[in-house]
């Protein structure tokens, strides 16, 4: 094998919610190959499941149709992705013992609340307490065979918490294999420590094995070759979370550098030498394969807010006439669903608007100012807790998809932004595959040279300051109504007309 690997090409897998994705990438970002194949879940009410069988059946269809184009370069390794929080229960030898809880399903609230008494900082729907649901509901079976898998356990009726990709990466080495930190920060790894925490109420031996992401897990064996195309004896390399392989996707991995991915939710991870130390909770931080930081937070703002209030309506329509409202007479904070995670914490906000709108159009440029407003806020909130956010911002998501939308927030937050090529999270998981395939250069220059610009967004003279006043009539009524704390409000009030990214 190469020490760089630039004769080889990198397949990245990533299990989404609604689809599998693959990609087979070169060294230099290109795409030799892509494959897809639909998931299909059961929701009902706050039940969200999904089989894991389904992912493995959807691994080797999107995998032989990302290899199919390509007849050139060998398979260097690859990586695989999952959804933050998603979780089962598998058996001794790591086959399926319950249905796969995902990432937003909301039965494990009272787990939670009771982790939470004993001094675990977790949320309703984090990994951990949907894992002692599970244990309540699935959590032994009778047997007598002995366990075949890695770690502790009393025989084949012992069950071991996993995570979405570990089935995945299991069935493709042919045995059960540790998880990644990423994954397992979610179910109460303790990223600092490198080690699980005392939680009350689980089994013995239920916590799987970690690795830091990048890790080697094995190799493919031939019945796994045999079912998705991928040459047997292929690496497998330990992964991350999808929010985490849409950040190397974005190349934000330098300290000071910050990902922003806009869809129906608004998303910013970041990287720092330092974890961002946030006693609130509001940001939390994963742990990058060299060791330095990931911070990053989650809201609850984001373009769902224009698909429910413009079913139906052709965005770039809408743009066009959204850009005679600069800045627009009404005000909103657009949550797309009731809480707010980040920049603050409030289970109890709602969507406001202030303000009467004079048409759609004001109001479609409303809603579009106002999740900028928001994405302002988080990177002055960041700002306020000492994290570095000097270096260079890449808007990713759907959203990313609107030149007018990413004009217009690179004007309020008053720095240029980096809008690359592709950013799924697949290429993530490629650049993860090559760098702990070959050893070779660090994670950021790997990505660096994986990753490829498509434009960069510069802010408009005077814009930032054209845009101060509604931003601080939104901060001043996020404070009135308790939800933003007042040290906060001042800190961005005091930023208003400067460039986010200034110190």
């Amino acid at each position: 094998m190469a020490g760089e690997g630039d004769g080889e090409a990198w397949l990245g897998i990533d299990l989404g919610t609604q689809s599998v994705r693959v990609l087979a990438v070169t060294a230099d970002g290109t795409v030799l190959g892509r494959g897809s194949a639909p998931l299909a879940g059961r929701r009902d009410g706050a039940r969200h499941e999904q089989d894991p069988e389904d992912w493995w059946r959807a691994v080797c269809e999107a995998s032989r149709a990302a290899l199919a184009p390509s007849a050139g370069p060998r398979i260097g390794g690859l990586a695989v992705c999952g959804t933050s929080g998603t979780v089962l229960l598998t058996d001794g030898a790591g086959r399926a013992a319950s249905p796969a809880l995902m990432y937003d399903d909301g039965r494990a609230a009272r787990e939670a609340a009771r982790l939470r008494e004993a001094g675990l900082a977790v949320q309703d729907t984090w990994a951990l307490p949907k894992a002692l649901w599970l244990m309540t509901e699935h959590g032994r079976r009778a047997g007598t065979e002995p366990v075949t898998g890695p770690g502790p356990g009393t025989g084949s009726d012992a069950r071991r918490i996993t995570h979405q990709p570990d089935v995945i990466t299991a069935r493709l080495v042919g045995r059960p294999v540790p998880t990644d930190s990423s994954h397992a920060f979610k179910t109460g790894y303790d990223l600092r420590r490198d080690a699980w925490p005392d939680v009350p109420g689980l089994p013995e031996g239920a916590m799987p094995e970690v690795v830091r992401p990048g890790s080697r897990l094995g190799e493919v064996c031939p019945a796994a070759a045999e079912a998705t195309g991928v040459p047997a004896g292929t690496p497998v390399i330990a992964g991350m979370t999808d929010g985490c392989a849409a950040q190397i996707a974005s190349g934000a991995l330098r300290p000071g550098s910050w990902n922003s991915v806009l869809g129906t939710t608004l998303v910013l991870k970041g990287a720092s030498l330092v974890p961002v130390r946030d006693a609130t909770g509001v940001v939390y931080n994963h742990r990058a394969p060299d060791g330095t930081w990931l911070p990053g937070g989650a809201s609850s703002v984001g373009a769902g807010a224009l698909t429910a209030a413009f079913a139906g309506a052709d965005p770039a329509a809408m743009d066009e006439r959204a850009a005679a409202f600069e800045p627009s007479g009404v005000v909103t904070y657009p949550l797309v669903s009731p809480g707010e995670r980040f920049p603050f914490a409030a289970p109890d906000a709602t969507a406001l608007i202030l303000g009467e709108p004079e048409n759609d159009a004001d109001l479609w440029a409303a809603l579009l100012q106002g999740v900028a407003f928001a994405e302002r806020l988080c990177l002055d909130y960041l700002h306020h807790l000492g994290a570095p956010v000097d270096g260079p911002l890449t808007f990713t998501g759907g959203a990313a998809r609107s030149p007018y939308w990413n004009q217009l927030r690179a004007d309020i937050l008053g720095r240029p932004a980096r809008v690359p090529e592709q950013t799924e999270p697949a290429l993530g998981m490629a650049a993860l595959a090559r760098y702990g395939g070959t050893g070779g250069p660090g994670l950021a220059d790997v990505a660096g040279r994986m990753v490829r610009v498509r434009t960069v967004v510069e802010p408009r003279p005077g814009r930032t300051a054209l845009f101060a006043e509604p931003y601080a009539r939104l901060v001043d009524e996020l404070t009135v109504r308790g939800w933003l704390p007042a040290p906060v409000a001042a800190h961005a009030l005091a930023r208003l007309d400067r460039d986010t990214a200034q110190s």
